[in-house]
This record gives C-alpha cells, sequence and structure tokens, in this order.
C-alpha cells in the first residue's frame, strides 16, 4: 500500500498495530466524519434531522456494494450478537429441529443457537481439525431436520477461511438457511452473498471494516426474510415510521418495513455509522481485491520467516483457505508471553485459544512484519 493509505492511520506514529481482528484504529476519514455529524448536533440539535437519515442511507448503500446486496437487505444493529440473536429468535422452530455449526466458532455464533435447546432444538458441532473445518465433517451432520447451517466465514483464532461457495450451494439445494458470521472476513476479503447464497449474515464495524464499535451490519435475504419474524419489535420497524413525529394524528399500523429495514427497531448510532460510511468508501476505494492481495503477500512472509524460526503455523495455507487472521503456535514460550514481549517493543497482537494471532490490514507494510518476526525469539 502506498504512503497516502498509511498516512490515514496515526496509530503507525505509535506503533506497528496487527490486531485487527480484536479492536481496528480508527482511520482518520472515519473519525472526521463523526467528528463532523457531532459537531450538527451539537450547532444545530434537530434541524440537520434529514440530513442524518440521508447519512445512515448513504452507509447503507455503501455496505450493500460491499457485499453485492440491495439496500433494503441491509440493517444496522449494535453487533454480530445482536444481528445472530435476531435470526435465531425470529425463525419458526420445531422440536426436533437442529442446527449445524463448528465447536470452534467464537460465542457470538454459539449462545444464540444454544438457547434453542429450551425449544427442542438440538445443536450438532462439526470438530476443529489442524486449524481447518472439513466441509465433510459439517455436512456429515445434516439431516432432514437440519434448519440452519451457521459458520464463520473467518474463524477467529485460527484465520481459516470457509469455502462459503461450496456450502451455500448445498444449503439451497436442500432448503437449508446458510448464515455466517462475517465479521472476521468482511472488509479483508470479498465477500458476495450471491455468490455464496448467503441467506443472512452479521458482522460489528469494529474490526476489518475498520469502523467504530457499536455499528453492527444485519443482512437478511428475501428468501430468510419468508422464515423469519422480527422480535424487537419499535417504532421504527413499520413503513409509517415517519409519521409518528410528522402526522398530526397517530396512525398505529403494524406493516413491516421493507426487508431487512423492520429489524431497525428505533433509533441509530448515527455518528458511529456516519464513520462506518467513511471507513466504508476507504474500503472501497482502495479495492477489497487488492486489499486481499496484500494481506496475502504479508501472511507468506511471516509464515515463511516464523516457520524458520521453529514456529507452528496453525493458520492452513491451502488456496482458498487463507485471511487475514495468521496463528502461532511455539514450542518453548506461550502466546500470551509473546503478546507482551511484543508489546514491550510497540507491536500490538493477541493470543487466542493458546495461539499467537497476527492480523494486520491495508496500511501494514513489509517492513513491519520483517520487525515482528525479528522481535520474536
Amino acid at each position: 500500500m502506498n504512503d497516502t493509505i498509511r498516512q490515514l492511520f496515526p496509530i503507525t506514529e505509535r506503533y506497528i498495530y496487527m490486531n485487527h481482528a480484536a479492536v481496528s484504529p480508527l482511520p482518520r476519514p472515519a473519525v472526521e466524519a463523526m467528528a463532523r455529524q457531532a459537531d450538527a448536533v451539537m450547532r444545530h440539535g434537530t434541524t440537520k434531522l434529514a440530513e442524518w437519515w440521508a447519512a445512515i442511507e448513504h452507509t447503507r448503500q455503501k455496505v450493500a456494494r460491499l457485499v453485492n446486496a440491495r439496500p433494503e437487505e441491509i440493517a444496522f444493529v449494535r453487533n454480530t450478537s445482536d444481528g445472530l440473536s435476531l435470526i435465531a429468535n425470529g425463525l419458526r422452530w420445531r422440536e426436533g429441529d437442529n442446527v449445524v455449526t463448528a465447536g470452534c466458532e467464537f460465542p457470538a455464533n454459539v449462545y444464540p443457537w444454544m438457547r434453542l435447546q429450551a425449544q427442542g432444538v438440538h445443536l450438532r458441532m462439526a470438530p476443529e481439525r489442524a486449524g481447518r473445518i472439513q466441509i465433510e465433517d459439517l455436512l456429515a451432520l445434516v439431516d432432514r431436520r437440519t434448519r440452519v447451517l451457521a459458520i464463520s466465514f473467518v474463524q477467529f483464532a485460527s484465520g481459516f477461511r470457509m469455502d462459503l461457495e461450496r456450502l451455500g450451494a448445498f444449503c439451497r439445494k436442500r432448503g437449508i438457511l446458510l448464515v455466517v458470521d462475517a465479521i472476521q472476513g468482511l472488509g479483508a476479503l470479498s465477500f458476495d452473498v450471491e455468490r455464496f447464497h448467503v441467506d443472512a449474515f452479521a458482522a460489528d464495524g469494529h474490526k476489518w471494516l475498520l469502523g467504530p464499535e457499536g455499528t453492527g451490519i444485519l443482512y437478511i435475504s428475501s428468501r430468510a426474510l419468508e422464515h423469519l419474524e422480527p422480535t424487537l419489535v419499535g417504532w421504527m420497524s413499520v413503513r409509517n415510521w415517519k409519521d409518528s413525529i410528522a402526522a398530526e394524528e397517530l396512525t398505529y399500523d403494524l406493516t413491516y418495513r421493507e426487508g431487512a429495514l423492520r429489524f431497525e427497531s428505533g433509533t441509530l448510532n448515527v455518528c458511529g455509522l456516519c464513520g462506518l460510511g467513511a471507513s466504508v468508501e476507504l474500503l472501497l476505494q482502495v479495492g477489497i481485491s487488492t486489499i486481499e492481495e496484500h494481506l496475502a503477500a504479508l501472511g507468506r512472509e511471516l509464515c515463511e520467516r516464523l516457520q524458520a524460526k521453529g514456529y507452528h503455523v496453525i493458520s492452513s495455507r491451502r488456496p482458498g483457505e487463507t485471511s487475514g487472521i495468521f496463528c502461532f503456535m511455539h514450542p518453548r514460550y506461550s502466546a500470551h508471553a509473546l503478546v507482551e514481549r511484543l508489546q514491550e517493543r510497540g507491536i500490538i497482537v493477541s493470543a487466542r485459544l493458546g495461539r499467537l494471532r497476527i492480523s494486520p490490514h491495508l496500511y501494514n507494510t513489509w517492513e513491519e512484519v520483517v520487525e515482528v518476526a525479528a522481535h520474536l525469539p
């Protein structure tokens, strides 16, 4: 990436920051967009209300473009957990139904489904094997009572990228909903809801999307919408929601808004969504394919250098299975000790499940990768 992009990330002045799988630092355009929105509220109050709504819709359009969806298929929620819970709670379950997932998922994609056990819904988990989830293990758990296959696009503790296109085609043929926790790939890897046959996904903006926390995205396809009921309903869930503040008389009409918009029950985080919109615009300008190629190059260099030092690479290196997350283990040093060692040197990474997790992004450089490897024992 060129220096112009790097200058948009002031964190580079103090740190080598490779912890985007946890929380990303905000780029300048996001902070500036949020500051403009906050300043407008401070100076003008509700007189700029139409501009707030327009800003939200601009962000919605950018997110839709990023994932090849229609704007009305995108709703904004608080976070990934909220989005997945809205899906899990909104489906019409029958006792004996089951959900298939992996046994290494982040809890956000387990607890919403686990809670359904009280309704007689079974949760089936495929194991992680050597840092991978084999599709055959997932498909072996599917039967005629499987309603949902819930899987992460990228696994948080290994960086394994799932073949969503293959999974989606399988689910579509059998009438199973493919629900994706997209947070660890969206913004770093190409993601196409049509090509992948994704029925629904959720992702927060604070990781690879480079946005602020509390700006979650929920995608609901028209196919999935047929099976879902909103379980959290408010004044903005209905088509005549603006009448509540503009009409001379109240009219209560529980006719839901189009598509996924019905899942926006009330006032949104306008300031945060302005920041998310600016960050998504930056990603679109650079190009997701360019970012993906850049991360792949950094990952190859990082893995080669650490392997030469005796580290075991947990993350799959097979074509189509790599991501922006690279996980390692050392035979002598614990992951937490390595994280502390690097942080003392101004290098920010993390540890997950006893693994050293390094997750660079578009502004990180080959020179930084060399430095990270040099500071590891």
